[in-house]
């Protein structure tokens, strides 16, 4: 007998989560190959059963979904929270990337045009070698989105709350048409990296292959699309704020 995945029949939670555990090690996978080495698979995978086994209690058939794509959105958040959790990330390296954020953001308002590698290393005292670490910092760190409010400010890529208000949901795509426009101005290489890693999901070597370039340095040209686009963002949220 088939199990029913909407209201007019009940849902067997257990055959769910028996059905869709293949979802969780797929889901872990593709996310661990965005995450740097020292990062578990099977931690991942641990903590995507806990998300599935909550999406099995919680769905409803009048979501306008299936099964297996509200299970995706939960076993991936549940993983990214315990990413955010153990924060493998050094304090240090999110202090290093607010640093450039920042200095983007002053050079371009100054300027009206984007910041370039140089002026963004002399704005911070530093050399080009200890910038170019920085943002590959930032490239392997990055693995959520730049949407709601994280801690210390930071930005990350979380889906949109079901349960918003009517203002949230404007601010939200406000928000998204928002980062759509700063992505299209991104310089044309920053672009690039960002679409062929994010649509097509090509991991960094294989991105570095299509443009004749190193593993690192996609990682550096991803790296510094994430925090200009931290930086644009953070000016449209300070105009925002006030009109």
């Amino acid at each position: 007998m088939a199990v029913a995945e909407n209201l007019q029949e009940p849902v067997d939670e257990n055959a769910l989560v028996r059905r869709h555990a293949d979802l969780v090690k797929r889901i872990a996978h593709h996310l661990a190959a965005r995450l740097p080495a020292s990062v578990e698979v099977d931690d991942l995978i641990q903590a995507g059963v806990i998300g599935l086994i909550e999406a099995a209690r919680h769905y409803s058939g009048t979501r306008g979904a299936s099964f297996e794509t509200y299970a995706g959105i939960r076993i991936r958040g549940a993983m990214l929270d315990e990413l955010r959790q153990t924060d493998w990330a050094p304090r240090s390296v999110h202090r290093r990337e607010r640093a450039v954020s920042e200095a983007i953001r002053k050079i371009e308002q100054k300027n009206g045009r984007e910041a370039r590698d140089h002026e963004i290393a002399a704005h911070l005292d530093i050399d080009l070698a200890e910038f170019h670490a920085i943002v590959q910092d930032a490239s392997r760190c990055q693995v959520l989105s730049i949407d709601h409010g994280g801690e210390d400010g930071d930005e990350t890529m979380d889906a949109q709350d079901d349960t918003a208000g009517p203002l949230q949901h404007l601010q939200h795509d406000e928000f998204q048409q928002e980062l759509a426009r700063a992505i299209s101005e991104l310089p044309e290489r920053e672009r690039l990296v960002l679409s062929m890693y994010y649509e097509r999901e090509l991991n960094l070597r294989e991105i570095g292959a299509v443009l004749k370039v190193s593993e690192s340095r996609v990682c550096q040209i991803h790296g510094q699309a994430l925090l200009r686009l931290r930086a644009r963002l953070k000016s449209w949220r300070e105009l925002a704020a006030v009109s």
